[in-house]
């Protein structure tokens, strides 16, 4: 009985690491975009719920 053809299947070239690689480096600006920094109505607030008052 022979061996199925799947088993008999050349070494890989690393195509696909190159291409995880590649997509891995490359920069995700969609999803990981930075946090704007705070504004002054947000310190306001910060300040407000650190000394105790609610709204």
């Amino acid at each position: 009985m022979s061996k199925h053809l799947a088993d008999k299947r050349s070494p890989s070239t690393g195509a696909r690491l190159k291409q995880f690689l590649r997509l891995a480096r490359t920069p995700r600006e969609t999803w990981h975009r930075p946090r704007g920094g705070a504004g002054p109505s947000r310190l306001v607030q910060f300040l407000r719920i650190d000394r105790g008052r609610s709204a």
